[in-house]
């Protein structure tokens, strides 16, 4: 028998966003010889008569009432060409990129997202809303779509169906040239069980927000998919990392993990699952059970949650592989994470996670050995008070560093720890620990952190922001290279990030960065590759969650 998840936060109404129509910047690449004849411009005329012009590559601005100065600060400092549009906004071509000036806003578009090539010959503002641009490598027209979130979640859900989809598996898709969408193959993750899991809990909150069967569907599938990941193991308890069948090419043909061979010889499976994979099950089993009307279905996922659960309390809090050792990051145990010292930088997160999977194994069974198991390590092992300084930041002692990875861990755990949590002494302690993640993370204006702090503090989370992210990550979702080091309006930091990398002092625009996932730098100012197209799950699970919860509202 199951226990009730905390009360539902009450959300005031004046804390949901309410998100209407806006425009969205999209790029058409045409065929040499597409664009409309005309000059190359380096003048043009501005609001109130002033006059922009360019002058060597510089940019220049001459006044209606006499003399001139340059413009502020830009991305990039020398131009080729211009033109003004009908709406009011100016476009620079430029030797590396387009700057576009409308409102006192500054966009830049460059990197292969946006360009053919970064040297601009000529731009053309045409009357009917559209930019067309030349450049040395080629001819592109960027304009704006007026769409709604609504809109928008859908154009992800078919951009998912169509190439990231495996046996119910949702993840990236290699590209066999940079940008190249015709020619794609699935790629089989080391964390397939994180994603899909994700996936699941996304179509799960949209099925309860819209009750739309293919919604549910949908979730079963991916439920399906992540309970295969623990059945086809033949290790009662223990998840894979990821599965592929004997039918993809994928089969028989892995350079790198350790793998196995199911008994009937129709799978194969990864091995060394990590706390990721964990992370990911608990937080979808628990929203599947919630939200999901089908009885067999929750009754596996019970099954399974007690299952994963009693081997890892079994083994010591470790998740032992095939060959009886621990996998590489499959670690909760006290004596690693109170008393070595390699274990300081997981301590507080690896504690925050062990006592979410308790809370779900609790709140989806009854089972009182899992609420015993969770007051021990409170009592004897201070798990709770290691929570407090989750987040492990440069600084806080040698060798310890930003991981944007462990960010995503966390937050999932938070979701599941918070919303089950039946003491309220704990929940205090809980309560400050995500709060204090939370303004640390809070610069970064994510969608999924802000909406999950909202769901389970029931506080103002920056909704207004995580909105805006959702707005503005782009729609095609390849991880085209972007090259943003050279740009004289951002500052970097003094420190690189964890592979030596030069990091932003405050996160670009969407459109401006190389695509991430949430487990990814949002301070990265260069990367991609083109050779990847990223799924919809991470934007479609802030979205349905935010929906869920009330912080965002249905487009009206």
């Amino acid at each position: 028998m199951s226990h009730p998840p905390h009360p539902p936060i009450e959300f005031a109404p004046h804390l949901t966003i309410r998100s209407g129509p806006f425009q969205q910047a999209v790029c058409e690449r045409l065929p040499a010889g597409s664009l409309t004849p005309g000059p190359v411009r380096t003048r043009g005329e501005v609001v109130w008569g002033h006059t922009l012009r360019l002058d060597n590559g510089r940019l220049r601005i001459e006044y209606a009432g006499g003399g001139d100065a340059p413009p502020g600060e830009l991305p990039v400092e020398r131009f080729t060409c211009l033109d003004t549009g009908a709406d009011g906004s100016i476009w620079l071509g430029a030797e590396r990129g387009v700057v576009r000036l409308d409102g006192g806003r500054v966009e830049y578009y460059a990197g292969a997202r946006w360009l053919p090539d970064d040297r601009v010959r000529r731009v053309r503002a045409r009357p009917d809303g559209p930019v067309e641009i030349e450049t040395a490598g080629g001819e592109c027209r960027i304009r704006f779509r007026r769409l709604t979130l609504e809109e928008k979640a859908a154009h992800y859900e078919d951009l998912t169906d169509r190439r990231h989809r495996r046996f119910g598996y949702v993840t990236t898709s290699g590209l066999a040239a940079p940008g190249d969408l015709g020619r794609w193959r699935h790629h089989i993750s080391d964390n397939d069980g994180l994603w899909t899991a994700m996936y699941a809990a996304a179509e799960a909150f949209r099925f309860a927000v819209t009750a739309d069967p293919e919604a549910r569907s949908k979730a079963l599938d991916a439920l399906e998919a992540i309970l295969r990941l623990e059945a086809k193991s033949g290790l009662p308890g223990f998840p894979a990392r990821a599965l592929t069948h004997r039918d993809e090419p994928e089969f028989g043909n892995h350079t790198e993990g350790e793998w196995h061979t199911t008994s009937d010889g129709q799978w194969e499976w990864k091995g060394d699952t990590s706390s990721d994979e964990i992370d990911g099950h608990y937080f979808a089993w628990g929203i599947l059970y919630d939200l999901l009307p089908d009885s067999d279905a929750r009754g596996r996922i019970a099954a399974v949650v007690r299952r994963v659960t009693d081997r890892i309390i079994r083994d010591g809090l470790y998740l032992r592989d095939v060959d009886g050792r621990p996998t590489r990051w499959g670690v909760w145990a006290p004596e690693k994470l109170n008393h070595d010292p390699e274990w300081r930088s997981e301590r507080g997160l690896n504690s925050l996670e062990m006592l979410a999977y308790l809370n779900v194994a609790f709140h989806i069974t009854g089972d009182p050995r899992y609420r015993a198991a969770t007051e021990e390590l409170v009592r004897d092992h201070h798990y709770a008070l290691n929570t407090l300084r989750q987040k492990v930041l440069p600084g806080d002692f040698p060798g310890a560093e930003d991981n944007h990875s462990d960010d995503e861990l966390a937050f999932l755990a938070y979701y599941s720890l918070l919303r089950y949590e039946p003491d309220p002494d704990l929940r205090r302690i809980y309560l400050a620990s995500i709060d204090r993640s939370w303004q640390i993370e809070r610069p970064e204006q994510c969608p999924l952190w802000n909406f999950i702090y909202g769901a389970v503090t029931g506080r103002p989370c920056d909704a207004e922001a995580g909105v805006r992210a959702l707005q503005q990550i782009p729609l095609d979702l390849v991880n085209h290279r972007m090259t943003n080091h050279h740009r004289s309006d951002i500052r970097l930091r003094s420190d690189p990030d964890r592979g030596g990398r030069p990091q932003a002092a405050a996160p670009l625009p969407w459109p401006e960065r190389p695509l991430h996932k949430w487990n990814g730098n949002p301070y990265a100012v260069d990367g991609g590759n083109g050779l990847e197209e990223e799924c919809g799950t991470f934007w479609l699970l802030p979205y349905w969650l935010g929906r869920f919860h009330r912080l965002v509202a249905a487009t009206a």
